[in-house]
């Protein structure tokens, strides 16, 4: 690596942390002193939840390729298992077993 690239990468990097920095830190400090509601507290909790579905359930389908009607009765298993309440482990394992078991048949 030369120098001119060095000090490119270099410069890149601290105009990345500038830009980084103040994003992280004002909402940390703003966000703190900002009271809300009932309702916008329970929107903000559920985000995550609601990511991590957006990122993860269409993954199910298309991870099996072609085999919808197994990716369906996998999520079907995990949908019953969390409706009875059964610990996440279990549920993980119960809907990776039945998949299993449908595309060994």
């Amino acid at each position: 690596m030369d120098a001119h690239s060095s000090l490119y990468l270099w410069a890149v990097i601290v105009v990345m942390a500038m830009v980084n920095y103040p994003l992280r830190v004002l909402p940390a400090t703003v966000i703190s002193k900002v009271r809300f509601g009932r309702f916008m507290k329970r929107v903000l909790y559920l985000i995550p939840y609601t990511a991590l579905t957006a990122l993860v359930f269409p993954g199910i389908f298309f991870s099996l390729g072609e085999h919808y009607a197994i990716a369906l009765s996998g999520t079907v298993a995990a949908i019953l298992s969390s409706a009875f309440k059964l610990p996440l482990s279990v549920t993980v394992v119960l809907s990776v077993l039945t998949v299993l078991i449908l595309l060994l048949m």
